[in-house]
C-alpha cells in the first residue's frame, strides 16, 4: 500500500451490525453527502459536492511543466493541489498581484525584505558611531521633543527635525567622557504636538522595554532605553537546535509558571519549568505574553508595545538566557506573536500615535473598520509603508535580537476577513474565504511575513491560529499560499467541550470523534490539541475539572481506591491526549500544566477577584508527588512523547481509520507503523477482539493507558504475542488480516509490529 496515498478523505466503505468501516485516502470517491461536516469551525459540509467535501481534491490540474510554472508564475500553484480554487483564480490573481506589486516596491526602494525588516535598526534609538539617534515616524506630530532622565525631564530642550516622510530625529553626540547621551537603564518619553494644538507625551513606538514605578497602583509606563554596555549584555552560549522532525510544542506563560502567588520571572522558568519541558518529551517551547502588555489579565494579548518585553517578568537579558537555555536543551522557541490588533490603550502603548490623521500617514485604520468591538482594541493599516516596515521589523527584532526560532500569530482570522470573524460561522463554502470580505492587505503581510521570516531563517516555524479554515493558508507563498507552516486544530478542543458538557459516555459518537479530528486539508499541516489557555480561562475549565470537578480536592490520593469519578475521569482523560495526539494533525500541542491534569481555571489578577494570583499559578508539586494521581497523567502524557521518539508517528503521513464501531465504542486506526485500538466503552471489555492490522506477523504492545505506572488496573499483557491470522472472507477491514487483542473498558492500548529478525539476531548475539 503506498502510504503517501492514505490521507484524510472520507470513505464509506461498510454498514454492518452498527458498524461502520472507514478509511481516509486522497484519492478515493465517494458520496459525501453519508457524513454531515458541521462544527463550530467548520471547513467543510456534507451538504455540497463531492469536490466541495474538500477530502477529495483529485489529480493535478496540470499536467505539463509549462502549464505549472505559468501557474506559479502567476500565484496559482495552489489550483494544482485544490482544484476548486479554480473557481475563485481572480481573486488570487489580485492577491498575489498585491504581493508581488508590494513586495517589489519594498526591494526596489529597501534592496530586500530582509533589509526592509531591518527597520528597528533605523528607527527607534539607535547609537552609531559617537551619536545616539532617535527617529520616530509620526507624520501628524506638529512638533516633536524627546525627554527624560538624560536631559532632567526638561521637554524644551531636546526639539526633533522632521523629513519628508514624517520621520521626526534627533542626534544627540557621546559626552566628553565618551559615554552615550542617553545612558542605558533610562526612562524617557517623547512629546508630540497634536494637530488641534496640544501636547501629548507617548512612548516611542521601538521602545524595546518599559516599566512602571513599583507599588503605585494606575501608574503609566515610562519607556526605558536599553543598551546595556558590554560587560552587562547577555553573551550567546549556544546554538540554534536543529528544527525537529516531530513538533510537540508545550504552550507556557511565564508569569504564571511560579507555584506562588507572583509573577514569575524569566530566570525562574528558565531554572525550574525548562527542565520539566524537556524531561516530558517536548521538542519546542510556545511562549505567550513576552510582547509587553500593560493589562496583565489581557493574559498577553492586548499588547501596548510588541517591540518591548514584557518587563514583568525580567529585562531584555534574562530573556535571552531563559531562550539559550531551550537551545542548550534541544528545545525551539516559538513567540506567541500579536500583530492581529493593538491595545486601545493611548497613554501606555502604539494606539497613542493615532491622532485622528488619515491612513496613509496612520499606524491604525479609521472609524469602524479600525476598531476590534469585541476586543476593544485598534485595528492595524496593514496597506500602509511604514506599518509594514513596523511589523516585518517587529519580527526580524525578536528572531535577531533574542533568537526566537519561529512565531505563532494570533487571531489570524481576524486579520484574514473585514468581519474579523465576529458572528461569523464558517460552513466551508469558498466564498466565504475569497470575496469582498477578504482584507487582502492582511492576507498580503501575512504573506510578506512568511516569506521573510522563511528567508531569514529557513528552519523558521510559523504557526496560524485561524478557526476558519481559509484554504491555502498552509501552502508556499511561492504557489500564492500565505505561507504559515502549521494552523491550529482550533475545532478538535470544542468538540472535547462540547461531548464532556453535552454527552452522557455511552453517546460518544465515534465518528463524531473521527471526524473533529481528521476533518482537515491534507495538504496543511495541523497542530492538534485537545486543550490549550484558551479551554482553560477564567469562565471555563481544564478537562480534567471538567471530568472530575471538586472531586479532584480530596480524591486525587493514590494510596487507595479512586472514587468512580476519580477513575473514570484519569481514563478518559489520557484516552483524550492520546487520540488527539494521533490523529489530530501533523504536529500536537499543550498548555502548561495540563499534561498533569492541572485542576481549576485561569484568572489573573484583576480588580473583579480583588487582584489574587490564586489561579494564576501552576501546582507543580501536584505532579511531583509520588501519591498523587496527577503523577500518573504526567508519566502517561511523557511516554506519548517517547512512543513518537520510538515510532515517529506524528510526522508520518500514513493514517488510516480501519474501524469504527458505535455500539461498542470502538475505535481502531493506524498511524504511522503503529495500530492503535481504543475502547471508550464505560462498561465492555473486549477479548479477543479482532483487529486488523497493516502487515502479518508478531505485534506487541507499545503503550497500554491501563498500566499500573500510568493509574490504571494492569489488565493488558504486555509479554503476549499477538500474531496475525489471515482474513478467511479476503479483506477484514481493509486489511487481509488480523490479530486478537484484550481491549478493556475506557483504554487505549498500541500495537508495533516485531522485526523478529533482528529480534532472532539480538537472541543470537546474547
Amino acid at each position: 500500500m503506498n502510504s503517501t496515498k492514505i490521507r484524510f478523505g472520507l470513505k464509506r466503505t461498510s454498514t454492518v451490525n452498527n458498524t461502520v468501516s472507514c478509511v481516509y485516502s486522497s484519492n478515493v470517491s465517494c458520496n459525501s453527502h453519508s457524513f454531515h461536516f458541521k462544527k463550530k469551525c467548520y471547513w467543510f459540509t456534507g451538504t455540497e459536492s463531492p469536490r466541495h467535501a474538500g477530502f477529495v481534491l483529485g489529480h493535478a490540474i496540470a499536467s505539463s511543466i509549462e502549464a505549472e510554472a505559468a501557474l506559479l508564475e502567476d500565484g496559482l500553484g495552489v489550483v494544482k493541489t485544490d482544484p476548486i480554487l479554480s473557481q475563485h483564480t481572480d481573486h488570487l490573481k489580485y492577491r498575489w498581484q498585491q504581493y508581488t506589486k508590494t513586495k517589489e516596491a519594498i526591494e526596489s526602494a529597501e534592496g530586500s525584505l530582509t533589509e526592509f525588516a531591518l527597520g528597528y535598526k533605523k528607527l527607534g534609538i539607535n547609537r552609531q558611531e559617537g551619536v545616539t539617534v532617535y527617529r520616530e515616524w509620526a507624520p501628524a506630530a506638529q512638533a516633536a521633543c524627546l525627554f527624560g532622565d538624560f536631559n532632567n525631564w526638561q521637554a524644551n530642550t531636546t526639539w526633533m527635525t522632521r523629513d519628508q516622510w514624517g520621520v521626526w530625529e534627533v542626534q544627540l553626540p557621546d559626552l566628553p567622557d565618551g559615554s552615550p547621551a542617553i545612558p542605558h537603564g533610562s526612562r524617557l518619553k517623547v512629546r508630540l504636538q497634536h494637530p488641534n494644538g496640544g501636547w501629548v507625551d507617548r512612548l516611542p513606538a521601538y521602545t524595546t522595554w518599559a516599566t512602571i514605578p513599583p507599588d503605585v497602583m494606575g501608574a503609566k509606563y515610562n519607556a526605558i532605553h536599553w543598551d546595556p554596555p558590554s560587560g552587562e549584555k547577555y553573551e550567546w552560549q549556544n546554538p540554534r537546535p536543529p528544527k525537529p522532525s516531530s513538533l510537540r510544542i508545550y504552550e507556557a506563560h511565564v508569569g504564571m509558571s511560579s507555584e506562588e502567588g507572583k509573577v514569575a520571572s524569566y530566570t525562574d522558568f528558565r531554572d525550574k519549568v525548562l527542565p520539566r519541558i524537556k524531561a516530558g518529551g517536548y521538542t519546542a517551547i510556545q511562549l505567550m505574553a513576552i510582547q509587553e502588555h500593560a493589562y496583565y489579565a489581557s493574559f498577553g494579548y492586548h499588547v501596548t508595545n510588541p517591540y518591548a518585553v514584557s518587563s514583568r517578568s525580567g529585562n531584555p537579558e534574562d530573556l535571552k538566557s531563559l531562550v539559550d537555555e531551550a537551545h542548550r536543551l534541544g528545545l525551539v522557541v516559538l513567540l506567541d506573536v500579536v500583530h492581529s490588533h493593538i491595545s486601545s490603550n493611548v497613554d501606555d502603548g502604539l494606539a497613542g500615535f493615532d491622532m485622528g490623521q488619515q491612513e496613509q500617514d496612520n499606524y491604525f485604520l479609521q472609524g469602524e473598520k479600525g476598531y476590534h468591538s469585541l476586543w476593544d482594541s485598534r485595528i492595524l493599516n496593514y496597506r500602509g509603508w511604514e506599518v509594514l516596515r513596523y511589523l516585518l521589523s517587529n519580527l526580524r527584532f525578536w528572531i535577531d535580537e533574542f533568537r526566537f526560532d519561529g512565531f505563532r500569530f494570533d487571531g489570524v482570522t481576524s486579520m484574514l476577513y473585514n468581519h474579523h470573524g465576529i458572528n461569523i460561522g464558517f460552513s466551508g463554502n469558498y466564498q466565504e474565504y475569497f470575496g469582498l470580505s477578504t482584507n487582502v492587505d492582511a492576507v498580503v503581510y501575512l504573506m510578506l511575513a512568511n516569506q521573510m521570516v522563511h528567508e531569514l531563517l529557513p528552519d523558521a516555524i510559523t504557526v496560524a491560529e485561524d478557526v476558519s479554515g481559509m484554504p491555502t493558508l498552509c501552502r508556499p507563498v511561492a504557489e500564492g499560499g500565505v505561507g504559515f507552516d502549521y494552523r491550529l486544530g482550533m475545532a478538535i478542543p470544542d468538540k472535547w467541550i462540547q461531548l464532556l458538557k453535552h454527552a452522557r459516555d455511552e453517546q460518544w459518537s465515534m465518528m463524531e470523534i473521527v471526524k473533529a479530528l481528521c476533518n482537515r486539508r491534507y495538504t496543511e499541516r495541523t497542530v492538534g490539541y485537545a486543550e490549550s489557555h484558551d479551554q482553560a480561562l477564567v469562565g471555563d475549565q481544564t478537562v480534567a475539572f471538567r471530568l472530575m470537578g471538586p472531586e479532584m480536592y480530596k480524591g486525587m490520593s493514590a494510596l487507595g481506591e479512586p472514587s468512580a469519578v476519580i477513575e473514570r475521569g484519569v481514563a478518559i482523560h489520557k484516552l483524550i491526549r492520546l487520540v488527539t495526539m494521533a490523529l489530530g494533525g501533523e504536529a500536537y500541542l499543550s498548555f502548561m500544566g495540563n499534561e498533569f491534569g492541572h485542576p481549576e481555571w485561569i484568572d489573573f489578577p484583576r480588580e473583579g477577584n480583588s487582584w489574587s494570583h490564586h489561579y494564576a499559578r501552576r501546582q507543580w508539586s501536584l505532579a511531583d508527588l509520588e501519591h498523587l494521581r496527577y503523577r500518573h497523567l504526567g508519566a502517561w502524557d511523557a511516554a506519548m512523547m517517547k512512543l513518537d521518539d520510538q515510532y515517529s508517528f506524528l510526522s508520518n503521513s500514513h493514517q488510516w481509520v480501519t474501524h469504527i464501531d458505535e455500539q461498542e465504542q470502538v475505535l481502531v486506526f493506524e498511524r504511522g507503523p503503529l495500530v492503535f485500538v481504543f475502547n471508550w466503552n464505560p462498561l465492555k471489555d473486549y477479548e479477543g477482539y479482532k483487529v486488523a492490522t497493516p502487515m502479518p506477523g508478531k505485534w506487541r504492545v507499545a503503550l497500554d493507558s491501563d498500566s499500573w505506572c500510568f493509574g490504571g488496573k494492569g489488565r493488558v499483557g504486555h509479554d503476549v504475542d499477538h500474531f496475525t491470522e489471515p482474513s478467511a472472507e479476503g479483506i477484514f477491514h481493509d486489511r487481509h488480516q488480523y490479530m486478537r487483542v484484550l481491549s478493556p473498558s475506557r483504554t487505549a492500548v498500541v500495537y508495533h509490529r516485531v522485526d523478529e529478525e533482528a529480534e532472532h539476531r539480538g537472541l543470537g548475539q546474547g
